[in-house]
């Protein structure tokens, strides 16, 4: 699963790229220093795993990741191929959700592509070139589906009335994962669409150090901007997190954190976030050998999160023997699970819950 990091150029995508995944991105001031996408696995911070490392004692720990992908910056008229237009277009179609940053900070020692500070507009440029492109390919698809649909065939007519909907959205400068359609239908027709601006979406402000804590108010134009959009806001200032990142040592990043009156970096706060935005959870398997933070999608049975482990171990699914991460955090061991008989044995029908610690039963 792959969050794309989209912004204009020069808005510190490619500087909060490099906190995240310590991929060192090339990070400068002028516009489209980012020019082929790039990509980081970035590993989700998880006090649980933490937890259960100090339980459990094992030979080796493995954390959830996500993919974060830093993507060419947007200018006006990309959908027309202005800019790296296309390009962009295309590395944002490839990803499962966007991390759309937004300057909301004065510097005049930084260069704006449009010559000032104003986050709203920046966030319409892109919006627009986005909504632009769903246009495209939406018009494209009606024009197919009409032919079937003047035949009488009813799942074409279903169709066209949604693409329909779609289109008159468009048109109106609103973004298709702010329309309210039923799940069947969004299940049936608008995720096959794979539009861009249906994507789960993240507005990172990035502010100034003063800021950090509390934000200004452009990040509260913004707020109130996506207050109908089912979006999440982030305030993050991008340089402190760069600085943050430079300090080698656990005790300096806290001592640092705290004088800024911060109880974590940002970035650790934005990677979990974006892991939520991707609908994903996490189980655990836990032994002597490996204590493994295992990524599901939410929703996902038993015998579907053994099939993350390997494939064999969904076909030959018997039984899910579960522990729920609070009794093994109270109790302290798996024995003392069992012992308190809090151990569960669950069969193909259940649904893991997040922070699950799970054995796996199967047979070929």
């Amino acid at each position: 699963m792959k969050a794309g990091i989209v912004g204009l150029p020069n808005v510190g995508k490619s500087t909060l790229f490099n906190c995240l995944s310590n991929a060192k991105a090339q990070s400068a001031n002028f516009p489209f220093c980012t020019i082929e996408p790039n990509i980081g696995v970035v590993n989700v911070p998880d006090p649980r795993l933490d937890r259960l490392t100090d339980l459990v004692n094992p030979e080796k720990v493995i954390p959830a990741t996500v993919e974060i992908v830093d993507i060419a910056g947007l200018v006006k008229g990309a959908s027309k191929g202005e800019g790296l237009g296309n390009q962009f277009l295309g590395n944002i179609r490839e990803t499962d959700a966007i991390l759309h940053v937004l300057r909301c900070f004065e510097d005049e020692n930084i260069v704006h592509v449009d010559g000032s500070v104003d986050p709203l507009r920046d966030k319409e440029t892109i919006d627009i070139e986005l909504q632009l492109k769903d246009l495209e390919s939406t018009e494209k698809r009606r024009d197919k589906i009409q032919r079937a649909a003047k035949t009488g065939n009813k799942e074409a007519q279903k169709e066209l009335e949604v693409l329909n909907t779609i289109i008159a959205a468009l048109e109106a400068a609103q973004n298709v994962r702010s329309i309210a359609f039923s799940e069947e239908i969004r299940i049936n027709y608008v995720n096959t669409f794979q539009l861009i601006t249906d994507k789960p979406v993240m507005y990172v402000c990035n502010v100034s150090e003063e800021d950090a804590v509390d934000g200004n108010d452009y990040v509260n134009q913004i707020k109130t901007a996506v207050a109908l959009e089912n979006a999440e806001v982030l305030i993050l200032a991008v340089s402190i997190e760069a600085d943050i990142n430079e300090l080698e040592s656990y005790d300096e990043r806290q001592m640092f954190l705290e004088d800024l009156g911060l109880s974590e970096p940002g970035s650790a706060k934005l990677i979990r976030s974006a892991y939520q935005l991707l609908s994903l959870q996490t189980y655990f398997t836990a032994g002597e050998k490996e204590v493994r933070a295992w990524t599901i999608p939410k929703g996902a049975t038993a015998p579907q999160a053994a099939g993350v482990i390997h494939t064999d171990f969904e076909k030959g699914f018997i039984r899910a023997e579960v522990i729920s991460y609070k009794d093994y955090n109270e109790l302290g061991s798996e024995q003392k699970v069992k012992e308190a008989g809090k151990m569960r044995v669950e069969g193909k029908d259940y649904v893991a819950d997040d922070g699950d610690v799970m054995h796996f039963r199967f047979n070929l």
